[in-house]
């Protein structure tokens, strides 16, 4: 069960007889952290399922993954996500506070069948936070130390596979090496997203992220992969600037914080070559701490949601799409008056017959105020943040680019 990454083949974890194999799994266990605990479990929890099916599948498991930056207050040891762990796999799971050093490679050395042993912080080797081709990457101590200890290594960690790091692209040229689940789901899912026969593809973008929105939408617009751009949020307003309509100074200055003029052009550029880009018809603005509704038009305060005539604008397009990627929310959800316009937009979303996909960080924030009945009919929710944009723009992903070159060495030609 092969799969394909734009024109390359990558293996499946499927496609493997894992019993009674050594298998080292990278994964993105990346947690928001405080005071030394995992605030949010949401990414341990999507990669569980692939830890399961190896150990289901009689490998031993070692599992790796970076948490925070060196000098950041997240990044920490890995204790608190063995705690976690325990809880999500269902197999004895130990922790070692070691990644290469003797008493790590003791450990995987005699590690039993089924079980999985954790070790620590990535990121406490500096080759693990270095961007590098891949070909140096296998030649690193990280790689040398450790890949004759495994007959496998797993790739699940789609979120940081647009870094060309140690433990994302050194092990697959001298280890067979495959997709995990997770992996696997999210080239399927956005793969489907911008290529394929189904129309129309409806985009949303919204969010604060205003040098990735207008990278996508110069993407989609070149490859016509979208039909329709519909944007929410901070990405709207830099686009109704770019229009010509007239905001207050301070929500201008707030643009130009994280747009500079280039990218206010470059919009531009867009708009006048026939990007579909559709702007909100109003917003919900806060004037002296009131809330009202007011026309994009002629808007008034600070934008901080869009209004009730933008919602069913966007709803009536909705309802036509046969697949919908959102990404980023439509107001400041942090302020329970500003989360409706998000909350009705993914109800929309899920109202209609289109293939869903989502940002993962939006929708997780506001999934308690979605119908479970509504929920189950998400198509996939991604955990990548700018790895999705590295694959929505068509940019190479190294993680990826590592486990096709992983095929070609070991599988195409009869590898292992």
């Amino acid at each position: 069960m092969t799969f394909r990454y734009q024109s390359k083949t990558i293996a499946s974890i499927r496609d493997v007889d894992f019993d009674s194999k050594r298998v080292l799994v990278r994964i993105d266990g990346n947690s928001p952290i405080d005071s030394g605990r995992i605030m949010d479990d949401t990414r341990l929890r999507s990669h569980a399922e692939t830890i399961r099916f190896l150990v289901a599948s009689g490998a031993s498991v070692v599992v790796m993954t970076h948490q925070g930056r060196p000098g950041d207050n997240d990044f920490i040891e890995l204790e608190p996500h063995l705690r976690v762990l325990e809880k999500l796999v269902d197999a004895p799971v130990d922790y070692v506070d070691d990644i290469i050093g003797p008493e790590a490679r003791r450990r995987i050395k005699r590690l039993g069948k089924g079980e999985v042993l954790l070790l620590d912080n990535t990121r406490i080797l500096s080759e693990d936070y270095i961007e590098a081709d891949m070909e140096k990457h296998a030649s690193s101590i990280m790689v040398r130390k450790l890949a004759p200890l495994f007959d496998y290594y797993v790739n699940d960690a789609f979120a940081v596979s647009h870094r060309s790091q140690a433990s994302i692209v050194g092990f697959p040229l001298v280890l067979p090496s495959t997709a995990g689940i997770i992996m696997e789901a999210e080239v399927t899912a956005l793969s489907r997203a911008i290529e394929g026969d189904e129309r129309p593809r409806i985009f949303i973008l919204g969010g604060a992220k205003l040098s990735d929105a207008v990278k996508l939408v110069k993407s989609l617009f070149e490859s016509k992969a979208a039909d329709e751009i519909l944007t929410t949020g901070l990405v709207s307003i830099l686009f109704l600037i770019a229009r010509g309509v007239s905001v207050e100074r301070r929500v201008e200055e707030t643009v130009k914080k994280k747009a500079d003029d280039r990218l206010i052009v470059e919009a531009r550029n867009l708009l006048a070559q026939g990007a579909p880009v559709r702007t909100p018809l109003d917003f919900l603005v806060e004037v002296n701490g009131h809330v009202e509704i007011a026309p994009a038009s002629s808007m008034r305060g600070i934008p901080k949601d869009i209004g009730p005539s933008t919602l069913e604008y966007y709803r009536n397009k909705l309802r036509k799409a046969k697949i919908i990627v959102m990404r980023g929310p439509a107001g400041i959800i942090e302020d329970p008056r500003f989360r409706r316009g998000t909350i009705d937009l993914v109800k929309a979303v899920l109202e209609s017959d289109a293939f869903s996909i989502f940002g993962g960080g939006h929708f997780n924030a506001i999934a308690s105020s979605i119908p479970e009945a509504l929920r189950a009919r998400v198509g996939h929710i991604s955990t990548g943040g700018g790895a999705m944009i590295y694959f929505l723009t068509r940019r190479p992903l190294p993680g990826l680019e590592a486990l096709a070159a992983s095929y070609e060495r070991f599988f195409h030609w009869g590898g292992k």
